[in-house]
């Protein structure tokens, strides 16, 4: 009979767990981990290690399930570490399991070698190790999944010396179940209620987390109740609240004054699955009072730095909790949001027709991924994302290379919903190789790629703080058709309208991924 090894007891644990879809770029080191791959097991190839993180994290953020990462050393950790660190800030269950190089070769700083490798990707993953035995492998991946989902979810990193997987293993790991959400503290959650109850102009801030916990329907069902308008956080991730429905207020704006401003028409504002807030623009300083604040958060970061008092508990939990004790309200709802008149075709067009045209086209279901920041505001007027269940994803870091590999792993995950990207130009050549992987893996998504020939949203932000001329804004002269037919993709080129029409009715029939070059103009309003 034929030792168990250490490899053979993590496959049966990676199977138990759900972990039979592997992301990975190989390397010398990974080979023992690699050999003799499973037919029950899929490894999706990534030409580069930031690609394979993003469509790691675009699949876990879309299946709504953990995710197995399989990186190389400390260079693959390296290249990887942008997207782990948006995969942090998206609150992604994600284990990364990275080669060391073998142990007996440790001691004299070998070709490969990883220094210090548990605390290479710190502080941004949520538990890092390198375990003392071969034989603790399996344990120290079990804990790591069950650390990357408990709320607040979060990457962890096993870093595996490439002998351990060979190693005599007379016992295997078994699985245990994963932790559950947790709901609030019921005195705490009293206090809100009545707050609710007497409110006379309530409001909601959403943010990723409700999406993220099944929980959209439900805070759906409370506002209604309530009579509450509701608010999308800055930069949120996730669509958390039917951009169509009647409560819907519109999106809060990275920046202090405008925040305080919108939220003033209410008189308490509930804050459930978000921070309170996420800034991005410095504004001289101008006083700004915000309204009393819940803040309702399962991650006790927030907790302690938001303003207002504090509650935690995982949305979903929460909101039941909420719907249990709060009173139906016949006061007045909110005015209706109103929103810009369709813009008309210019040329070259303008990214907020691109937008309309795409919510004219789109199938209910659709799934949105987009990486255009200089744009998002143009999304928010005329792409309105109505479907619950991750209709809309993007990175909550701002760090840029993730869009288009999300979109990748979204499309492995759901290959029931058509996956379109919208991608800036700039954006798209910091993950521009997931593109083959889409071709290898012959999946359906639609790329557009928005050029407007600059890092547009550098150049605006320098235009307002007045830093005169920049280096390094202009771009141009890339022939996105070319390099996306290079990697397998069919291509269009669009510059008028009615080859926006025709592009987008041909590619979302396609049953292969296709990437619209679409030419914009590249004046582009102020974001925030």
């Amino acid at each position: 009979m034929t030792p168990r090894t250490v490899r053979d007891a993590t496959r049966e644990l990676l199977r138990e767990l759900g972990l039979t879809t592997v992301f990975g770029n190989p390397g010398t080191t990974e080979v023992p981990f690699l050999t003799d791959w499973p037919g029950d097991f899929r490894y999706v190839l990534g030409l580069q290690e930031s690609v394979v993180v993003a469509m790691a994290d675009g699949y876990a953020q879309t299946a709504r399930k953990p995710v197995l990462v399989n990186l190389h050393s400390a260079g693959g950790v390296g290249h990887g570490l942008g997207s782990v660190f948006t995969a942090y800030r998206n609150n992604t269950p994600m284990v990364v399991i990275a080669g060391q190089q073998n142990r007996s070769l440790l001691p004299g700083d070998p070709f490969l070698g990883a220094t210090d490798a548990a605390e290479f990707p710190k502080p941004y993953v949520k538990w890092s190790c390198e375990p003392a035995r071969a034989q603790d492998v399996p344990a120290a991946i079990e804990r790591a999944f069950h650390i990357a989902t408990q709320a607040p979810q979060g990457p962890t990193f096993v870093s595996v010396p490439a002998d351990d997987w060979d190693v005599e293993m007379s016992t295997l790991v078994p699985a245990r179940r994963r932790v559950p959400g947790f709901a609030a503290d019921p005195d705490a959650l009293r206090e809100l209620a009545d707050a609710l109850d007497a409110s006379v102009r309530p409001g909601f801030v959403v943010g990723p987390g409700v999406d993220a916990d099944f929980a959209v329907e439900d805070v759906v069902a409370l506002a209604e109740r309530l009579k509450a308008g509701v608010w999308a956080s800055p930069l949120s991730s996730r669509c958390s609240f039917p951009e169509n429905h009647a409560l819907f207020r519109g999106f809060l704006q990275p920046e202090r004054g405008a925040t305080a401003k919108a939220l003033g028409e209410h008189d308490v504002v509930v804050v459930i699955g978000a921070p309170a807030f996420t800034y991005h623009v410095v504004r001289p300083e101008t006083s700004y009072r915000l309204p009393p604040l819940f803040v309702v958060s399962d991650d006790e970061q927030i907790l302690a730095r938001a303003e207002g008092t504090g509650i935690r508990a995982t949305p979903k939990l929460a909101i039941r909790q909420l719907l249990d004790v709060v009173s139906a309200s016949d006061r007045r709802p909110p005015p209706a949001l109103v929103r810009p008149s369709r813009p008309t075709e210019t040329s070259p067009l303008s990214a907020a027709y691109v937008y309309a045209e795409l919510s004219d086209s789109l199938p209910d279901n659709a799934i949105v991924v987009e990486e255009a920041p200089s744009h998002r505001n143009m999304l928010h007027d005329h792409l309105p994302i109505s479907s619950p269940d991750s209709g809309f994803l993007t990175m909550a870091s701002g760090s840029l290379g993730y869009g288009l590999p999300a979109a990748v792993g979204a499309a492995i995950s759901r290959p029931d919903r058509k996956i379109v990207a919208v991608i800036g130009d700039g954006s798209s050549m910091y993950g521009i190789q997931a593109l083959w992987t889409a071709a290898r893996e012959q999946l359906p998504v639609t790329f557009v790629i928005l050029d407007n020939a600059q890092y547009a949203a550098v150049r605006v932000l320098g235009d307002a703080l007045g830093a005169g001329k920049l280096p390094g804004v202009e771009l141009g002269g890339i022939d996105f058709g070319a390099v996306a037919g290079g990697l397998g993709c069919v291509t269009y080129r669009v510059e008028t309208a009615s080859e926006l029409k025709a592009a987008l009715a041909a590619s979302l029939v396609e049953d292969r991924p296709t990437l619209l070059h679409v030419v914009i103009d590249g004046d582009v309003p102020p974001s925030y």
